[in-house]
Order: structure tokens, then C-alpha cells, then sequence
């Protein structure tokens, strides 16, 4: 009786806890067991514009919701479950690129110091197996991304000696076409990869670098996958049948993802994933245009404050991202799917999707779907790390190769 009792007690406090409430449990016991690798994070940027690269002049140990315009910190990592996060070396397209190339270094230094700041809370991670060995041992595997191919100023030499300072992945092209690679955002003119393109996703493969795909054309998307031996990623991309960005990924690449091997990360930028937005952010950006004012400005110009308040924006939703989540596994298969928040990288973010803790909501929401935990567990991290895997493994099937010695032709000379 006072067995059966205590059953009927536990079952009506079950019921009395909203379903919801009972997903982000759920989720938070998953991520205790699987790492949630995160594949881009914009933080050392904002360190970088806001603090004078000093991770010691702002305390990421307190919550900074309330206080600063950071979307990240240590509580709210620690709250969002992250196991590992890539934390992005970006530099601006708008750089010459060896002084591109000199700021990435700056932002690898960035990412140790970091680092080196909070050592009971990070730990540099290279490989898979470093990631699962740190996230088991209570702390967040933290590894760095390239976010521009004009970084290596059209040298594989600078490319391997970024792979050596710790970089695994490098994003083929960010807004801007480089000399050998289209990007999704600006003038083709290479129609993809040119024969040097080739040639870096060649030697990426051979000394384990990932390949990124956000940010570069449907063309150069085809053609890195072609060229490259190992998966590729999407660090932070989203579906375009969603939502119709240049940023995205069409389906015909989605489709390819299994044949491929690689993972698209989804993104959570509000442009990218709600199109009233995109469409609200272009109307805007025109109009400042327009009136010759900065549309990045932190205090808006008040012509341009004026016409926001006559055209209010949009607001994207967490349920814009769990649509593209769920559409990029239907497109391209549970095996291809992940998580690319980019915070930190942007102005704004989706409501329930406002800093780093979001993500046991977003994977709560999921789960009410009716995804399951092997499903979930595939998304927080174990796709990623298949991929990595596989990166690691054909570089060291290439490990007897030689060092690429190519070169961009010079201008007007044949390829």
C-alpha cells in the first residue's frame, strides 16, 4: 500500500512538471554523456572589438546577460550543456590579405589566452578523441576555425602553419570571392574552385584540416566536394528551402550530404532563418544605403532610426531554428546534421535563442517532435565527431605524402 502510494505521488508530480520542462531535463542528462560541439562562436572577435583582445577585461565567469552585449559566457556555457565549442578566428574579408593572415595569428593567441585564463574550464582540443577525453573530465574542448580563406594569402605553406598553431578548420571564403574560390555573397569568378581552390582542399585533406563550405557559393560547394577525399562541414549554414538566403544550403547540396559523409551545423542567424527577417535586414541595409549613414553603427543614425520605427523588424523564434534543424535532416539524413550557433557574431539572435544556454531548449523542442535520444545525441556532437574522425584518418593514409609546393598563377598566365 505505501509502495503503491509513493508510485501514485511521484506520478502526479511527474504530470504537475510541463513537458517542456521535463525535455530540458532530459536533454541536460543526454549532454552529461555526449559533448555538444558547437561550430562556430564569435567571441574572441568580440574580445577583440570590445575588450582589446584581453579575455581578462571582461569577467567570463559571471552570468553577462543583463550587462554586456555578449552572447556568450562561463555560466551559460556551462548552462547550455557545451561540451566543445570552435571558437572562430575571423578576421574581416575587407583585410589585405597578409594582413589578414597577421590578425588570424593575433586571434589563434586570442583563443589560447582564452583558454590559458579559465584552465579549470577550457582545455585546447586537435582531434575527436581530445574532445570526448575533456568533456569527460568536466571541462569545455575548446578548438579553433578559420573563417576566411584570403587568411592564408595564397600560400600552403601559411595554411599548414596555421594547422600547426591548432586550427582544424578553415571556411573556404567568407563575403568576399577570394583568387580561388567563389563566395556565396559576392561577384563569381571562378565558377567554384579554380585549379588552385583545388589544390587547398587537397592539402587541407592531407594534413587533417576540415573543410568549410559556409559562406561559398552552390558552385564552390560542389566543387570542394567533389575534390576533397574526407566529409566536409557547414560550421553555420541553414536550409535554404527555409528560408531562401544566399548563406544557405540548397537542397541539391543536402541531398549530396550523405554520399559526401560531411554535416551541415545549423545556424541560428535571424536573417538566415526567418525570411521576413532576411528580407526586413536587406530593406534596411538598403535604405541606410540610401541615406549614406552606417548600418552598424551603435547608435543609429536617427533617419534610420525613424524608418525602423515605420517598418518595425520582424522577430525570429526558436521555432525558425527547430524548422531548420528538422529540415536538413529530412533533406539530407540524421547523420548530417548539427549545431553552428554563431553567437557573438551577430547583432541579434532569435527569441528563446539569446545566448549560449539555449541550446537544451532547442534540443527540448526537438525532442517534443518526437526525435529520439540516439537522434539528439547525433546532432549535439557524435556527427561531428565522425567527421573529424574521418578527416584525421585520411590525413593519416596521407601521412607519407609530400607537402604541396602550389602556387597561384600569376595574373594573365594560364592555370
Amino acid at each position: 500500500m505505501i509502495r503503491a502510494a509513493l508510485l501514485s505521488t511521484v506520478a502526479v508530480l511527474a504530470t504537475a512538471v510541463p513537458a517542456a520542462a521535463q525535455d530540458e531535463a532530459a536533454a541536460r542528462r543526454i549532454l552529461e554523456r555526449t559533448p555538444l560541439i558547437d561550430g562556430h562562436n564569435d567571441l574572441p572577435w568580440a574580445l577583440r572589438q570590445q575588450h582589446g583582445n584581453d579575455p581578462f577585461a571582461v569577467d567570463l565567469t559571471t552570468n553577462l546577460d543583463a550587462s554586456t552585449a555578449l552572447h556568450t559566457d562561463i555560466p551559460r556555457l556551462r548552462a547550455g550543456g557545451v561540451g566543445g565549442q570552435f571558437w572562430s578566428v575571423y578576421v574581416p574579408a575587407s583585410l589585405e590579405p597578409v594582413e589578414a593572415a597577421k590578425a588570424t595569428f593575433e586571434q589563434i593567441d586570442t583563443v589560447k589566452r582564452l583558454v590559458a585564463a579559465h584552465p579549470e574550464v577550457f582545455e585546447l582540443a586537435t582531434t575527436a578523441d581530445d574532445i570526448e577525453r575533456i568533456h569527460a573530465g568536466g571541462k569545455i574542448a575548446s578548438l579553433i576555425g578559420m573563417e576566411g580563406g584570403y587568411s592564408i594569402d595564397d600560400s600552403l605553406g601559411l595554411l599548414r602553419e596555421f594547422y600547426d598553431a591548432g586550427s582544424r578548420y578553415m571556411t573556404l571564403t567568407h563575403s568576399k570571392t577570394t583568387s580561388w574560390a567563389d563566395s556565396a555573397t559576392d561577384a563569381p569568378k571562378w565558377g567554384g574552385l579554380n585549379a588552385f581552390g583545388e589544390e587547398v582542399v587537397r592539402e587541407m585533406n592531407r594534413i587533417g584540416m576540415m573543410v568549410d563550405l559556409s559562406h561559398v557559393s552552390e558552385e564552390t560547394m560542389l566543387d570542394a566536394m567533389r575534390v576533397s577525399e574526407a566529409p566536409v562541414i557547414f560550421s553555420h549554414s541553414s536550409a535554404r528551402a527555409v528560408t531562401d538566403h544566399p548563406r544557405n544550403v540548397p537542397d541539391a547540396v543536402l541531398r549530396q550530404m550523405a554520399e559526401d559523409g560531411g554535416v551541415v551545423m545549423v545556424t541560428f542567424v535571424p536573417g538566415f532563418v526567418n525570411a521576413a527577417e532576411g528580407e526586413w535586414i536587406k530593406a534596411a541595409t538598403a535604405e541606410a544605403e540610401r541615406l549614406g549613414v552606417d548600418i552598424g553603427a551603435a547608435e543609429p543614425a536617427p533617419e534610420l532610426k525613424a524608418w525602423a520605427e515605420a517598418h518595425p523588424r520582424p522577430v525570429a523564434t526558436l521555432q525558425n531554428v527547430v524548422d531548420h534543424i528538422q529540415h536538413v535532416r529530412d533533406v539530407a539524413g540524421i547523420d548530417h546534421v548539427g549545431l553552428g550557433g554563431d553567437f557573438d557574431g551577430v547583432g541579434s539572435l532569435p527569441e528563446g535563442v539569446e545566448g549560449v544556454d539555449a541550446y537544451p531548449r532547442i534540443l527540448a523542442a526537438l525532442m517534443a517532435n518526437g526525435w529520439s535520444e540516439a537522434d539528439i545525441r547525433k546532432l549535439a556532437g557524435e556527427n561531428v565527431l565522425r567527421v573529424m574522425r574521418a578527416v584525421e584518418a585520411v590525413a593519416a593514409a596521407k601521412s607519407g605524402d609530400r607537402p604541396s609546393l602550389a602556387k597561384l598563377p600569376e595574373a594573365g598566365a594560364p592555370e
